[in-house]
């Protein structure tokens, strides 16, 4: 039997014995802050230690409240807006590096430890996590996993799925949990690490990650390869990836796109990057502009910040994400760009080479009519066709109670969500309606 609900200010007490009173927030401002979607929550807690996530949590259980975990708050857009929202759980304190080991190249931190403080105490021994969304340096640690964040490292590294060995979250109810490596306890018949990375923290909240790491490459030389068209770009894309050469940072950019590292008149554009001794660099790089002047494109070296530049791209107030089969990227870009034309729309785009995935800003006269019917609607049927996908990642609350952020989903696969969610946070305590199929 549920035991009574206690009075607001009951557990605003509560919350504040556990994370501290001063790190229990209420106000308005604050509130505002953390809004999701305009969804604006009670409270705002920042705990410090995993065992404050584990007992506000299991408060929360205990009486009904809806809770959202926080990173840096970059992606607060991602997903539907919140069926409900009672209390904010920003992971912003939980910053230490609990346990590395560089001989083996593998480190344990908070999750709200940021990309670029984590790559800054790496670097002093030579040593990188080789996640790179774009942007993202301010990204946590916790929240870049939770989103399933990736970005030109991908090519040689792979994802967050790739890089995580062991996780400790913190389920519904407040039962702390360990999955993959070091695992005292996990959820039985289920990959932990894999299922968390990308669930948006419906399924449970991170509070500390075991990663993989690389060696930090002695030397890096950028280049970029300007085309004139998708097509020459497709095919100098699938040349690169069929030759010897190893690029380690690989992005496809469209026009706009293009301008932010210096490219003026090109359709679309490979902005490639190589990590070696500073000999291999060299070579590779020549090898690139050889390969880029067979296939009737040129190639130029190119400042290492031009990386760091490429954030505006993806800055404007729609964002898009694309998922499609790894060698029709360039026609899906020019498909996206088609059809955003014909609702006067700009499109700004980042590509993973080789991977199918395409990040895109629109700007221009947004309307909710025009996007489902001029964009969302016509390429998700045609992604559909292929076994793609086409998520809205960003779009202004108005027009996202409009929209179906996440696309159309199979009865099967909404069926086999459902199982999962119910099978971690029954009582529906964790991010409640955000998900695909408002899960």
């Amino acid at each position: 039997m549920r035991a009574m609900a206690v009075s607001s200010p009951a557990l605003d007490r509560a919350l504040g014995d556990i994370v501290g009173r001063e790190h229990l927030l209420s106000d308005a401002a604050a509130l505002e802050v953390h809004a999701v979607d305009g969804v604006r929550p009670r409270w705002v807690a920042r705990p410090s230690a995993v065992e404050q996530i584990s007992r506000a949590l299991a408060l929360a259980s205990a009486e009904g409240l809806a809770v959202a975990p926080r990173g840096s708050g970059s992606s607060l857009s991602l997903g539907n807006a919140p069926g409900r929202l009672d209390l904010v759980l920003d992971l912003g304190r939980m910053q230490r590096i609990i346990e590395y080991v560089p001989e083996d190249m593998v480190g344990t931190a908070e999750a709200g430890l940021s990309l670029g403080a984590l790559g800054a105490q790496l670097a002093a021994r030579g040593q990188m996590l080789a996640l790179d969304p774009i942007g993202g340096a301010s990204r946590s640690v916790g929240g870049v996993l939770a989103c399933h964040a990736s970005g030109p490292l991908r090519v040689r590294y792979g994802t967050g799925r790739d890089l995580l060995l062991g996780v400790r979250f913190v389920q519904a109810d407040g039962t702390v949990t360990w999955g993959g490596s070091r695992v005292v306890k996990s959820v039985s018949g289920y990959d932990v690490p894999k299922l968390l990375v990308g669930s948006l923290g419906t399924l449970g909240v991170i509070a500390e990650a075991t990663v993989r790491l690389h060696p930090l490459p002695p030397a890096r030389g950028s280049w970029v390869v300007s085309t004139p068209s998708h097509a020459i770009a497709a095919d100098c894309l699938a040349a690169l990836l069929a030759s010897t050469l190893e690029p380690d940072r690989l992005a496809v950019l469209n026009a706009e796109a293009s301008k932010l590292v210096g490219v003026d008149g090109a359709r679309a554009a490979l902005l490639v990057s190589f990590g070696s001794v500073a000999e291999a660099v060299a070579s590779q790089g020549a090898a690139l502009e050889r390969l880029a002047k067979e296939h009737r494109a040129g190639a130029a070296p190119v400042a290492a910040e031009s990386w760091a530049q490429l954030a505006p791209a993806l800055s404007g107030p729609v964002k898009l994400k694309l998922a499609c089969e790894p060698r029709r990227l360039l026609h899906w870009l020019a498909e996206l760009e088609r059809e955003a034309a014909g609702g006067r729309l700009t499109v700004s785009a980042v590509g993973q080479g080789g991977h199918g995935v395409l990040e895109a800003s629109l700007t221009g006269p947004l309307t909710a009519r025009g996007l489902a019917t001029r964009v969302l609607a016509p390429l998700r049927h045609e992604l559909g066709r292929e076994g793609g996908s086409l998520v809205v990642e960003r779009a202004p609350v108005e027009l996202k109670a409009e929209l179906e952020p996440w696309g159309p989903i199979s009865p099967e696969l909404f069926a086999i969500h459902g199982r999962v969610k119910q099978a971690f946070d029954p009582t529906r305590v964790l991010n409640p309606g955000r998900f695909a199929g408002r899960l």
